[in-house]
Protein backbone atom coordinates (compact mmCIF):
# COMPACT_ATOMS: atom_id res chain seq x y z
CA UNK A 1 0.00 0.00 0.00
CA UNK A 2 1.05 3.79 -0.14
CA UNK A 3 3.27 5.16 2.21
CA UNK A 4 0.61 7.38 3.55
CA UNK A 5 -1.42 6.25 6.31
CA UNK A 6 -4.36 8.83 4.75
CA UNK A 7 -7.12 6.26 4.00
CA UNK A 8 -10.35 7.94 2.71
CA UNK A 9 -13.98 5.96 2.25
CA UNK A 10 -14.99 5.84 -0.76
CA UNK A 11 -18.40 4.70 -1.23
CA UNK A 12 -18.17 1.93 1.14
CA UNK A 13 -14.65 1.44 -0.06
CA UNK A 14 -11.08 2.57 1.82
CA UNK A 15 -9.09 4.24 -0.60
CA UNK A 16 -5.50 4.99 0.16
CA UNK A 17 -4.15 8.13 -0.64
CA UNK A 18 -0.53 9.27 -1.87
CA UNK A 19 1.05 12.37 -0.14
CA UNK A 20 0.14 15.19 -1.46
CA UNK A 21 3.61 16.45 -1.95
CA UNK A 22 6.14 16.91 -4.86
CA UNK A 23 8.41 13.88 -6.02
CA UNK A 24 11.86 15.13 -6.85
CA UNK A 25 15.13 13.32 -6.38
CA UNK A 26 13.09 10.24 -5.03
CA UNK A 27 11.28 11.85 -2.07
CA UNK A 28 8.87 14.01 -1.06
CA UNK A 29 8.81 17.20 -0.89
CA UNK A 30 7.23 20.22 0.01
CA UNK A 31 6.47 23.10 -2.75
CA UNK A 32 8.30 26.22 -2.49
CA UNK A 33 4.81 28.13 -2.57
CA UNK A 34 1.78 27.46 0.12
CA UNK A 35 -0.95 27.29 -3.10
CA UNK A 36 -2.57 23.87 -2.57
CA UNK A 37 -5.47 22.26 -5.09
CA UNK A 38 -8.18 20.34 -4.37
CA UNK A 39 -8.56 16.85 -5.71
CA UNK A 40 -12.41 16.19 -6.04
CA UNK A 41 -13.99 13.05 -6.11
CA UNK A 42 -16.83 13.38 -9.41
CA UNK A 43 -19.13 10.94 -8.36
CA UNK A 44 -19.94 13.09 -5.14
CA UNK A 45 -18.42 16.78 -5.89
CA UNK A 46 -16.62 16.34 -2.53
CA UNK A 47 -13.02 17.25 -2.08
CA UNK A 48 -11.07 13.80 -1.41
CA UNK A 49 -7.43 15.76 -0.40
CA UNK A 50 -5.18 18.17 -1.55
CA UNK A 51 -2.21 18.29 -3.49
CA UNK A 52 0.66 20.59 -4.16
CA UNK A 53 0.85 23.50 -6.61
CA UNK A 54 3.93 23.36 -8.01
CA UNK A 55 5.67 27.10 -8.77
CA UNK A 56 7.98 27.22 -11.35
CA UNK A 57 11.22 27.40 -8.85
CA UNK A 58 9.73 23.79 -8.32
CA UNK A 59 10.09 22.82 -11.78
CA UNK A 60 13.36 23.52 -12.07
CA UNK A 61 14.59 21.71 -9.28
CA UNK A 62 12.65 18.72 -10.95
CA UNK A 63 14.52 19.33 -13.96
CA UNK A 64 17.59 19.93 -12.21
CA UNK A 65 17.05 16.42 -10.82
CA UNK A 66 16.55 14.70 -13.68
CA UNK A 67 19.60 16.05 -15.13
CA UNK A 68 22.08 15.38 -12.72
CA UNK A 69 20.60 11.71 -12.90
CA UNK A 70 21.14 11.59 -16.59
CA UNK A 71 24.65 13.29 -16.83
CA UNK A 72 25.93 11.62 -13.71
CA UNK A 73 23.47 9.15 -12.89
CA UNK A 74 23.80 4.90 -13.55
CA UNK A 75 20.51 5.08 -15.91
CA UNK A 76 22.17 6.22 -19.22
CA UNK A 77 25.14 4.06 -18.61
CA UNK A 78 23.69 1.23 -17.23
CA UNK A 79 23.27 -1.71 -19.71
CA UNK A 80 19.74 -1.52 -21.96
CA UNK A 81 19.02 -5.51 -20.28
CA UNK A 82 19.50 -4.24 -17.10
CA UNK A 83 17.39 -1.09 -17.23
CA UNK A 84 14.55 -3.83 -18.91
CA UNK A 85 14.72 -5.36 -15.60
CA UNK A 86 14.04 -2.98 -13.55
CA UNK A 87 10.83 -2.01 -16.05
CA UNK A 88 10.03 -5.75 -15.73
CA UNK A 89 9.74 -5.58 -12.20
CA UNK A 90 8.18 -1.95 -11.88
CA UNK A 91 5.39 -3.93 -14.26
CA UNK A 92 4.74 -6.63 -11.82
CA UNK A 93 4.86 -4.26 -9.19
CA UNK A 94 1.66 -2.16 -10.49
CA UNK A 95 0.48 -5.49 -11.14
CA UNK A 96 0.55 -6.53 -7.44
CA UNK A 97 -1.05 -2.52 -7.18
CA UNK A 98 -3.35 -2.75 -9.19
CA UNK A 99 -6.68 -2.73 -7.16
CA UNK A 100 -5.37 0.02 -5.34
CA UNK A 101 -3.96 1.96 -8.37
CA UNK A 102 -7.38 1.11 -10.11
CA UNK A 103 -9.37 2.16 -6.97
CA UNK A 104 -7.29 5.17 -6.99
CA UNK A 105 -7.86 6.00 -10.76
CA UNK A 106 -11.76 5.54 -10.14
CA UNK A 107 -11.58 7.99 -7.43
CA UNK A 108 -9.76 10.75 -9.33
CA UNK A 109 -11.54 10.68 -12.35
CA UNK A 110 -15.26 8.95 -11.94
CA UNK A 111 -14.21 6.20 -14.56
CA UNK A 112 -15.90 2.63 -13.81
CA UNK A 113 -14.47 0.51 -11.51
CA UNK A 114 -14.39 -2.15 -13.73
CA UNK A 115 -12.38 -0.28 -16.42
CA UNK A 116 -10.06 1.18 -14.26
CA UNK A 117 -9.28 -2.30 -13.17
CA UNK A 118 -9.33 -4.39 -16.32
CA UNK A 119 -8.01 -1.52 -18.95
CA UNK A 120 -6.24 1.34 -17.29
CA UNK A 121 -4.39 -1.08 -14.34
CA UNK A 122 -3.81 -3.31 -16.95
CA UNK A 123 -2.19 -1.41 -19.73
CA UNK A 124 -0.11 0.29 -17.57
CA UNK A 125 1.69 -2.54 -16.33
CA UNK A 126 2.02 -3.73 -20.02
CA UNK A 127 3.69 -0.73 -20.90
CA UNK A 128 6.36 -1.04 -18.51
CA UNK A 129 6.61 -4.74 -19.33
CA UNK A 130 6.30 -4.47 -23.75
CA UNK A 131 9.29 -1.15 -23.48
CA UNK A 132 11.20 -3.23 -20.85
CA UNK A 133 11.32 -5.98 -23.31
CA UNK A 134 13.03 -3.32 -26.04
CA UNK A 135 14.92 -1.80 -24.11
CA UNK A 136 18.18 -4.66 -25.28
CA UNK A 137 16.83 -4.20 -28.52
CA UNK A 138 18.22 -0.91 -29.00
CA UNK A 139 21.30 -0.92 -31.91
CA UNK A 140 23.10 1.21 -34.52
CA UNK A 141 24.04 -0.20 -37.55
CA UNK A 142 27.16 -0.70 -39.53
CA UNK A 143 27.15 1.31 -42.94
CA UNK A 144 29.06 0.70 -45.92
CA UNK A 145 31.00 3.71 -46.86
CA UNK A 146 33.78 4.68 -49.53
CA UNK A 147 36.87 4.63 -48.32
CA UNK A 148 39.17 2.68 -46.24
CA UNK A 149 36.75 3.27 -43.03
CA UNK A 150 34.42 1.96 -40.86
CA UNK A 151 30.79 3.79 -40.68
CA UNK A 152 28.35 2.80 -37.88
CA UNK A 153 25.22 4.82 -36.11
CA UNK A 154 24.47 4.81 -32.44
CA UNK A 155 21.08 5.14 -30.73
CA UNK A 156 21.23 7.52 -27.90
CA UNK A 157 18.78 9.16 -25.52
CA UNK A 158 18.04 12.41 -26.00
CA UNK A 159 18.26 13.71 -22.01
CA UNK A 160 15.63 15.18 -19.86
CA UNK A 161 11.97 14.39 -21.21
CA UNK A 162 8.73 16.09 -20.10
CA UNK A 163 5.68 14.32 -20.03
CA UNK A 164 2.54 17.01 -19.70
CA UNK A 165 -0.60 14.51 -19.61
CA UNK A 166 -3.83 15.00 -19.43
CA UNK A 167 -7.15 14.26 -16.73
CA UNK A 168 -9.16 11.67 -19.02
CA UNK A 169 -6.93 8.51 -18.73
CA UNK A 170 -3.98 9.32 -16.44
CA UNK A 171 -2.21 6.15 -15.46
CA UNK A 172 -2.24 5.05 -19.26
CA UNK A 173 -1.53 8.58 -21.16
CA UNK A 174 1.53 9.13 -18.68
CA UNK A 175 2.70 6.00 -18.89
CA UNK A 176 3.00 5.84 -22.31
CA UNK A 177 5.08 8.52 -22.34
CA UNK A 178 6.80 7.46 -19.08
CA UNK A 179 8.12 3.76 -20.08
CA UNK A 180 9.48 4.16 -23.39
CA UNK A 181 11.52 7.59 -22.49
CA UNK A 182 12.53 5.36 -19.72
CA UNK A 183 13.29 1.68 -22.15
CA UNK A 184 15.79 4.68 -23.71
CA UNK A 185 17.83 5.97 -20.87
CA UNK A 186 16.11 9.34 -20.76
CA UNK A 187 14.96 10.76 -17.35
CA UNK A 188 11.53 12.23 -17.16
CA UNK A 189 9.53 14.92 -15.18
CA UNK A 190 6.05 14.46 -15.10
CA UNK A 191 2.96 17.12 -15.18
CA UNK A 192 -0.02 15.27 -14.30
CA UNK A 193 -3.43 16.80 -15.54
CA UNK A 194 -4.00 19.31 -12.61
CA UNK A 195 -7.34 17.43 -11.49
CA UNK A 196 -6.00 13.93 -11.65
CA UNK A 197 -2.88 13.45 -10.09
CA UNK A 198 -3.12 10.38 -7.57
CA UNK A 199 -1.96 7.65 -9.60
CA UNK A 200 1.04 9.57 -10.98
CA UNK A 201 2.03 10.34 -7.47
CA UNK A 202 1.28 6.38 -6.79
CA UNK A 203 3.31 5.26 -9.82
CA UNK A 204 6.41 7.25 -8.90
CA UNK A 205 6.51 5.76 -5.52
CA UNK A 206 6.00 2.20 -7.04
CA UNK A 207 9.29 2.98 -9.68
CA UNK A 208 11.50 3.99 -7.32
CA UNK A 209 10.39 0.61 -5.09
CA UNK A 210 11.47 -1.27 -8.35
CA UNK A 211 14.66 0.26 -8.33
CA UNK A 212 14.66 3.09 -10.61
CA UNK A 213 17.39 5.43 -9.65
CA UNK A 214 16.74 8.75 -7.47
CA UNK A 215 15.91 11.60 -10.23
CA UNK A 216 15.04 9.72 -12.42
CA UNK A 217 11.56 10.23 -12.67
CA UNK A 218 10.20 13.43 -10.78
CA UNK A 219 6.24 14.42 -10.44
CA UNK A 220 5.45 18.18 -10.32
CA UNK A 221 2.01 18.71 -9.71
CA UNK A 222 0.06 21.43 -10.77
CA UNK A 223 -1.63 23.73 -12.88
CA UNK A 224 -0.80 24.00 -16.68
CA UNK A 225 -0.47 27.94 -16.72
CA UNK A 226 2.32 28.01 -13.94
CA UNK A 227 3.98 24.27 -13.85
CA UNK A 228 3.07 23.29 -17.32
CA UNK A 229 3.72 26.56 -18.73
CA UNK A 230 7.69 26.11 -16.82
CA UNK A 231 8.08 22.79 -17.82
CA UNK A 232 7.50 23.71 -21.47
CA UNK A 233 9.83 26.44 -21.33
CA UNK A 234 12.64 25.42 -19.46
CA UNK A 235 16.28 25.26 -21.44
CA UNK A 236 17.31 21.94 -19.23
CA UNK A 237 13.99 20.10 -21.04
CA UNK A 238 15.39 17.88 -24.27
CA UNK A 239 11.67 16.99 -25.45
CA UNK A 240 8.43 17.35 -25.07
CA UNK A 241 5.60 14.93 -24.83
CA UNK A 242 2.20 16.02 -24.48
CA UNK A 243 -1.25 14.42 -24.81
CA UNK A 244 -4.58 17.24 -24.84
CA UNK A 245 -6.20 19.69 -26.33
CA UNK A 246 -5.10 20.86 -29.90
CA UNK A 247 -5.68 24.81 -28.52
CA UNK A 248 -2.98 23.67 -25.61
CA UNK A 249 -0.61 21.58 -27.58
CA UNK A 250 -0.42 24.64 -30.07
CA UNK A 251 0.52 26.68 -27.42
CA UNK A 252 3.35 24.10 -25.86
CA UNK A 253 4.50 23.94 -29.32
CA UNK A 254 5.31 27.73 -29.86
CA UNK A 255 6.64 27.94 -26.79
CA UNK A 256 9.01 24.86 -27.35
CA UNK A 257 9.95 25.90 -30.64
CA UNK A 258 12.04 29.18 -28.93
CA UNK A 259 14.23 26.39 -27.59
CA UNK A 260 14.25 24.43 -30.57
CA UNK A 261 13.20 21.29 -28.53
CA UNK A 262 10.93 18.81 -30.05
CA UNK A 263 7.55 18.29 -29.10
CA UNK A 264 5.73 15.03 -29.74
CA UNK A 265 2.28 16.21 -29.64
CA UNK A 266 -0.98 13.37 -29.67
CA UNK A 267 -4.05 16.34 -29.31
CA UNK A 268 -8.13 16.35 -30.09
CA UNK A 269 -10.10 14.32 -31.93
CA UNK A 270 -13.42 14.03 -33.48
CA UNK A 271 -13.69 10.61 -35.41
CA UNK A 272 -16.30 9.52 -37.74
CA UNK A 273 -17.40 5.76 -36.77
CA UNK A 274 -18.87 4.21 -40.70
CA UNK A 275 -21.57 1.73 -40.59
CA UNK A 276 -22.06 0.41 -43.99
CA UNK A 277 -25.38 -1.42 -45.16
CA UNK A 278 -23.52 -4.77 -45.33
CA UNK A 279 -22.23 -5.00 -42.19
CA UNK A 280 -23.45 -6.74 -38.87
CA UNK A 281 -25.54 -5.16 -37.79
CA UNK A 282 -25.91 -5.99 -34.01
CA UNK A 283 -22.19 -5.75 -33.97
CA UNK A 284 -22.20 -2.06 -35.31
CA UNK A 285 -24.71 -0.80 -33.10
CA UNK A 286 -22.62 -2.10 -29.96
CA UNK A 287 -19.32 -0.57 -31.39
CA UNK A 288 -21.03 2.64 -31.95
CA UNK A 289 -22.57 2.73 -28.84
CA UNK A 290 -19.67 1.64 -26.57
CA UNK A 291 -17.26 4.01 -29.05
CA UNK A 292 -19.01 7.15 -28.02
CA UNK A 293 -19.94 6.54 -23.99
CA UNK A 294 -16.89 5.02 -23.23
CA UNK A 295 -14.88 6.80 -20.43
CA UNK A 296 -18.26 8.75 -20.25
CA UNK A 297 -16.91 10.37 -23.98
CA UNK A 298 -13.76 11.70 -22.77
CA UNK A 299 -11.54 9.53 -24.94
CA UNK A 300 -10.06 11.76 -27.65
CA UNK A 301 -10.48 8.69 -30.25
CA UNK A 302 -14.21 8.57 -29.19
CA UNK A 303 -16.42 7.37 -31.93
CA UNK A 304 -18.49 10.38 -31.19
CA UNK A 305 -19.93 10.97 -35.14
CA UNK A 306 -21.65 7.77 -36.41
CA UNK A 307 -21.92 7.94 -40.11
CA UNK A 308 -24.48 5.32 -41.14
CA UNK A 309 -25.46 4.33 -44.85
CA UNK A 310 -29.41 5.46 -46.24
CA UNK A 311 -30.59 2.24 -46.64
CA UNK A 312 -29.95 0.93 -42.59
CA UNK A 313 -29.96 4.19 -40.94
CA UNK A 314 -33.21 3.79 -39.59
CA UNK A 315 -32.21 0.48 -37.97
CA UNK A 316 -29.03 1.08 -36.48
CA UNK A 317 -30.12 4.48 -35.14
CA UNK A 318 -33.25 3.07 -32.93
CA UNK A 319 -30.43 0.39 -31.65
CA UNK A 320 -28.28 2.97 -30.59
CA UNK A 321 -31.17 5.36 -29.16
CA UNK A 322 -31.97 2.23 -26.89
CA UNK A 323 -28.06 1.26 -25.80
CA UNK A 324 -27.57 5.06 -25.01
CA UNK A 325 -30.83 5.15 -23.36
CA UNK A 326 -30.33 1.92 -21.30
CA UNK A 327 -26.26 2.06 -20.59
CA UNK A 328 -25.90 1.28 -16.97
CA UNK A 329 -25.30 5.04 -15.12
CA UNK A 330 -24.06 5.09 -11.78
CA UNK A 331 -20.97 5.22 -8.91
CA UNK A 332 -17.75 4.20 -10.45
CA UNK A 333 -17.25 2.32 -7.45
CA UNK A 334 -20.24 -0.11 -8.39
CA UNK A 335 -18.91 -3.05 -10.48
CA UNK A 336 -21.93 -2.43 -12.58
CA UNK A 337 -21.54 0.83 -13.89
CA UNK A 338 -20.28 1.60 -17.35
CA UNK A 339 -21.07 5.26 -17.41
CA UNK A 340 -19.66 6.40 -14.43
CA UNK A 341 -19.65 11.13 -13.99
CA UNK A 342 -18.14 13.35 -15.96
CA UNK A 343 -14.09 14.39 -14.47
CA UNK A 344 -15.01 17.81 -13.34
CA UNK A 345 -17.76 20.57 -13.35
CA UNK A 346 -16.21 22.67 -16.07
CA UNK A 347 -15.93 19.36 -17.66
CA UNK A 348 -19.55 18.88 -17.52
CA UNK A 349 -20.82 22.39 -18.05
CA UNK A 350 -18.77 22.89 -21.49
CA UNK A 351 -20.61 19.33 -22.73
CA UNK A 352 -23.66 21.47 -21.88
CA UNK A 353 -22.71 24.35 -23.55
CA UNK A 354 -22.35 22.25 -26.93
CA UNK A 355 -25.87 20.08 -26.57
CA UNK A 356 -27.27 23.77 -26.22
CA UNK A 357 -26.44 24.69 -29.66
CA UNK A 358 -29.27 22.35 -30.59
CA UNK A 359 -31.99 25.06 -30.19
CA UNK A 360 -29.26 28.16 -30.04
CA UNK A 361 -27.82 27.22 -33.97
CA UNK A 362 -31.66 25.89 -34.48
CA UNK A 363 -30.42 22.71 -36.22
CA UNK A 364 -30.72 18.89 -35.29
CA UNK A 365 -33.03 17.17 -33.01
CA UNK A 366 -31.96 15.67 -29.58
CA UNK A 367 -33.40 12.21 -30.11
CA UNK A 368 -31.85 10.55 -26.25
CA UNK A 369 -30.07 12.17 -22.87
CA UNK A 370 -29.43 16.17 -23.60
CA UNK A 371 -29.29 17.14 -19.70
CA UNK A 372 -26.88 16.52 -16.60
CA UNK A 373 -29.08 13.80 -14.59
CA UNK A 374 -30.40 15.32 -11.20
CA UNK A 375 -28.08 13.31 -8.90
CA UNK A 376 -24.64 14.24 -6.45
CA UNK A 377 -21.72 14.74 -8.80
CA UNK A 378 -21.02 15.82 -12.29
CA UNK A 379 -22.72 13.36 -14.71
CA UNK A 380 -24.57 13.91 -18.16
CA UNK A 381 -26.85 11.57 -19.73
CA UNK A 382 -25.60 9.74 -22.70
CA UNK A 383 -26.89 12.33 -25.96
CA UNK A 384 -28.02 10.91 -29.27
CA UNK A 385 -28.08 14.24 -31.86
CA UNK A 386 -29.77 13.47 -35.25
CA UNK A 387 -30.46 16.18 -38.47
CA UNK A 388 -27.21 18.00 -37.28
CA UNK A 389 -25.56 19.66 -40.82
CA UNK A 390 -21.99 19.14 -41.20
CA UNK A 391 -20.75 22.40 -40.52
CA UNK A 392 -22.09 22.56 -37.02
CA UNK A 393 -20.18 22.84 -33.92
CA UNK A 394 -21.56 19.84 -32.73
CA UNK A 395 -20.02 17.71 -35.68
CA UNK A 396 -16.61 19.69 -36.57
CA UNK A 397 -15.46 20.60 -32.40
CA UNK A 398 -14.01 18.03 -30.33
CA UNK A 399 -16.92 18.31 -27.39
CA UNK A 400 -15.14 15.43 -24.92
CA UNK A 401 -18.57 13.79 -23.27
CA UNK A 402 -20.85 11.15 -24.29
CA UNK A 403 -22.42 13.03 -27.12
CA UNK A 404 -22.93 11.09 -30.86
CA UNK A 405 -24.06 13.18 -33.69
CA UNK A 406 -25.40 10.37 -36.50
CA UNK A 407 -25.21 10.85 -40.27
CA UNK A 408 -26.89 9.79 -43.18
CA UNK A 409 -24.72 9.09 -46.29
CA UNK A 410 -25.77 7.07 -49.93
CA UNK A 411 -22.17 6.24 -51.14
CA UNK A 412 -18.93 4.95 -49.90
CA UNK A 413 -16.94 7.96 -51.62
CA UNK A 414 -19.60 10.65 -49.37
CA UNK A 415 -18.63 8.54 -46.81
CA UNK A 416 -15.11 8.91 -47.26
CA UNK A 417 -15.64 13.06 -47.38
CA UNK A 418 -18.02 13.30 -43.94
CA UNK A 419 -15.20 11.16 -42.30
CA UNK A 420 -12.69 13.43 -43.44
CA UNK A 421 -14.24 16.33 -43.57
CA UNK A 422 -13.13 18.03 -40.06
CA UNK A 423 -9.97 19.38 -38.92
CA UNK A 424 -9.03 16.31 -36.37
CA UNK A 425 -7.18 12.83 -38.12
CA UNK A 426 -6.73 10.57 -34.91
CA UNK A 427 -8.99 7.39 -35.37
CA UNK A 428 -12.05 6.15 -37.31
CA UNK A 429 -14.21 3.24 -37.41
CA UNK A 430 -15.77 1.08 -40.37
CA UNK A 431 -18.37 -1.84 -40.20
CA UNK A 432 -18.33 -3.63 -43.51
CA UNK A 433 -18.48 -7.27 -44.08
CA UNK A 434 -17.07 -6.36 -47.80
CA UNK A 435 -13.17 -7.26 -47.07
CA UNK A 436 -12.23 -5.55 -50.23
CA UNK A 437 -14.26 -2.15 -48.95
CA UNK A 438 -12.69 -1.99 -45.95
CA UNK A 439 -9.32 -1.87 -47.03
CA UNK A 440 -10.09 0.20 -49.46
CA UNK A 441 -11.70 2.48 -47.00
CA UNK A 442 -8.83 1.95 -44.44
CA UNK A 443 -6.40 3.41 -46.81
CA UNK A 444 -8.78 6.28 -47.53
CA UNK A 445 -9.50 7.54 -44.24
CA UNK A 446 -7.21 10.68 -42.83
CA UNK A 447 -6.50 8.99 -39.44
CA UNK A 448 -3.78 7.63 -37.66
CA UNK A 449 -5.55 4.43 -36.34
CA UNK A 450 -8.30 2.59 -37.98
CA UNK A 451 -11.15 0.20 -36.11
CA UNK A 452 -12.64 -2.59 -38.56
CA UNK A 453 -15.65 -4.27 -37.50
CA UNK A 454 -15.08 -3.23 -34.02
CA UNK A 455 -14.02 0.38 -32.07
CA UNK A 456 -11.72 1.70 -29.53
CA UNK A 457 -9.49 -1.36 -28.97
CA UNK A 458 -5.93 -0.32 -28.17
CA UNK A 459 -2.86 -2.48 -27.99
CA UNK A 460 0.14 -1.44 -26.51
CA UNK A 461 2.35 -2.96 -29.93
CA UNK A 462 0.18 -0.92 -32.42
CA UNK A 463 1.06 2.96 -32.29
CA UNK A 464 -1.12 5.56 -32.72
CA UNK A 465 -1.06 9.49 -33.25
CA UNK A 466 -2.82 11.65 -35.33
CA UNK A 467 -2.92 12.99 -38.64
CA UNK A 468 -4.08 17.18 -39.09
CA UNK A 469 -4.71 18.81 -36.05
CA UNK A 470 -4.56 15.87 -34.18
CA UNK A 471 -1.11 16.00 -33.69
CA UNK A 472 1.80 14.39 -34.56
CA UNK A 473 4.63 11.70 -33.18
CA UNK A 474 3.55 8.25 -32.53
CA UNK A 475 2.86 6.22 -28.89
CA UNK A 476 2.96 2.41 -27.98
CA UNK A 477 4.94 0.15 -30.27
CA UNK A 478 8.54 0.32 -31.39
CA UNK A 479 8.08 3.50 -33.19
CA UNK A 480 7.67 4.75 -29.88
CA UNK A 481 11.08 4.66 -28.85
CA UNK A 482 12.13 6.55 -31.78
CA UNK A 483 10.47 9.59 -30.17
CA UNK A 484 12.92 9.14 -27.66
CA UNK A 485 16.25 8.65 -29.10
CA UNK A 486 18.47 10.30 -31.41
CA UNK A 487 20.69 9.34 -33.81
CA UNK A 488 24.62 9.47 -33.94
CA UNK A 489 26.60 8.50 -37.08
CA UNK A 490 30.29 7.62 -36.30
CA UNK A 491 33.33 7.71 -39.30
CA UNK A 492 36.48 5.48 -38.65
CA UNK A 493 39.50 5.88 -40.95
CA UNK A 494 41.35 2.93 -40.91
Amino acid sequence: MSTSDTLVEAHSAQVALPPGQLYIDGQWQDSTGTDRRDVVDPSTGRVVMTVAEATAEDVDRAVQAARRAFDSGPWRTMSPRDRGAILHRAAQLIQENAEELARLESLDTGKPIAFSRMIDANTTAEHFSYFAGLAGAIEGATRGIRGPGLGYTRREALGVVAAITPFNFPMILSTSKIAPALAAGNTVVHKPAEDTPLTALRIAELLTEAGLPDGVLNVVTGGGAVAGDALSRHTGVDRIAFTGSTKIGSMIAATAAANVTPVTMELGGKSANIVFDDADLDEAIQAAVSGFVFNTGQFCMGGTRLLVQRGVYDQVLAGVVAGATHVPVGDPLDEGTVVGPMAGERHLQNVERFVALVDGEGTGRIVAGGKRLDREGFYMAPTVVVDVPNDSRLVQDEIFGPVLTVQVFDTEEEAIALANSTPYGLAAGLHTQNLSRAHRVAAALEAGLIWVNTYGILDVALPFGGYKASGYGRENGPEALDEYLQTKSVYVAL
